[in-house]
């Protein structure tokens, strides 16, 4: 391609720059600039960021271009422009977890996650909007504006990574940080069009990210294509000792993964979760996601797994306990500094007992041992990543969030699986489309390859919204 204007260096690929800067036909600086001009001429449409490090993203940029003209190259995101969920601690820079109560917490040392990411010469332009403390609701009664989404902005992104959908989705960095306990990677993804991945529980470190729930919390990207997602993933996965959930496993080259073809791949296709229950829009989607899939050579078949319910009220009652336990002090000693969704969530932990808990957890690994089961001879379970089009801001948010239409990204929470957010289209009301690909416990690339394919095949990637 001809050298890009300033104005395309921000819908460049985390791959396409990097092959550009190999070439010297573009620099880290230039992109960071474009970046910066862009977060300052648009993001007030979308509040996605909450604080932007302008200075500290033009020192690494500069010093990413000199160690590219010396040779070196530390990984695929030297010189990218990178954001970050307000969850992941950083050194030198307000941390808020978008509540009151962190709203001058400046932490001393970084999250292992940065500090592999600015070790693999990512350029850090800034910390991203995010529902109090990952909690999944946002209400006005916060310290930040809420993340808006960039297609509509009368209506939500998704949460609880909501700035860091939103900011990916309009072009305001390359790829971000969320975290995913019960969707909250794959739901931004979903609703902005973006490809988001929830890693296998233990991939990727969680040492130094505000946790929501010890046992389910998960750290992953979002990016705009699949590629970029594995790019980052290279970056980020591995073994923490500081952290207790690590898990030790093979390093994988994911962003040759993308590469694979995927003739006779056999995807288990979980219709019993969504039957009826879609949109019209949505159910057209999943639709032409089983053809496009089977065209390239898969092998597509409906599969019976546990119902959809059980996941999801075995994955609020382990959540909301948890939560309670992380914050539960400051829940009795200040409950005014937390929004009003949030503090009622945390609260209602409280009346969940220990017996009720222990079931649950006892109850999950009978759901991972059937989920087991019923994927047995296949690579790959596909679902839809959402009911219908995203919430407005007049709706209220769910404090008791059991009941109701059941969430269709916990199933992956609850087993540990990598699951990953893939758009397949736009709605007649112009909302993304999206559904979900997960794998066995840490294959990764099995993901990677069925939804880079996928990508590939159809048109998706080349619309962004409007703003």
């Amino acid at each position: 391609m001809s050298k890009p204007t300033t104005a395309e260096l921000t819908t460049l690929g985390i791959a396409e720059a990097g092959h550009l800067m190999a070439r010297g036909e573009i620099t880290a600086t230039a992109l960071t600039e474009a970046f910066l001009a862009r977060i300052e001429a648009v993001d007030h449409k979308i509040a996605s960021y909450i604080t932007v490090t302008a200075d500290r993203a033009r020192l690494a940029a500069k010093q990413a271009d000199m160690e590219r003209s010396q040779g070196l190259v530390r990984s695929p995101l030297h010189g990218i422009p990178i954001a970050l969920k307000d969850i992941y601690e950083t050194e030198g820079v307000l941390t808020s977890g978008h509540s009151h109560l962190r709203a001058d917490y400046v932490p001393a040392i970084d999250a292992e996650t940065v500090r592999r990411l600015k070790a693999g010469g990512a350029v850090l332009l800034g910390k991203l909007a995010t529902h109090e403390f990952a909690n999944g609701a946002m209400t006005p009664d916060q310290p930040y504006p809420a993340a808006r989404n960039p297609w509509n902005t009368d209506y939500q992104p998704g949460g609880s990574s909501s700035g860091s959908g939103a900011a990916v989705a309009a072009a305001l960095c390359m790829g971000a940080m969320g975290s995913d306990t019960g969707g909250s990677i794959r739901n931004p993804a979903g609703f902005c069009g973006t490809a988001g991945i929830k890693p296998t529980y233990g991939l990727v470190s969680r040492c130094g990210i505000y946790p929501l729930s010890f046992s389910m919390d998960t750290a992953g990207p979002l990016a705009w294509t699949v590629e970029d997602n594995a790019l980052m993933l290279e970056v980020l996965a591995g073994h923490d000792p500081n952290d207790q959930a690590s898990a030790r496993a093979p390093k994988v080259d994911y962003g040759a993964a993308t590469q694979r073809p995927i003739k006779g791949m056999r995807i288990a296709l979980a219709r019993t979760w969504y039957e009826g229950g879609l949109s019209p829009d949505m159910a057209k989607g999943m639709d032409e996601a089983v053809r496009v899939l089977r065209d390239l050579g898969a092998i597509v078949e409906e599969v019976v797994f546990p119902d959809i319910r059980d996941y999801h009220i075995c994955g609020r009652v382990i959540i909301t306990a948890e939560a309670h336990a992380i914050h539960r002090q400051e829940v009795i000693e200040t409950p005014e500094k937390f929004g009003y969704t949030t503090r009622r969530r945390f609260q209602l932990g409280a009346f969940l007992s220990a017996e009720q808990y222990l079931s649950a957890v006892r109850f999950r690994r009978s759901l991972q041992v059937d989920t087991r089961v019923a994927m047995r001879g296949y690579d790959l379970v596909l679902a839809p990543n959402q009911w219908g089009p995203p919430e407005t801001f007049e709706e209220p948010q769910a404090i008791f969030h059991f009941l109701g239409k059941p969430s269709l990204s916990m199933p992956f929470n609850i087993t540990g699986q990598p699951a990953m957010t893939v758009c397949c289209g736009l709605g007649s009301d112009g909302f993304p489309l999206a559904f979900q690909l997960a794998g066995r416990p840490f294959d990764e690339a099995s993901v990677f390859a069925a939804a880079a394919a996928y990508e590939r095949a159809t048109p998706w990637r080349l619309r962004r919204p409007p703003l």
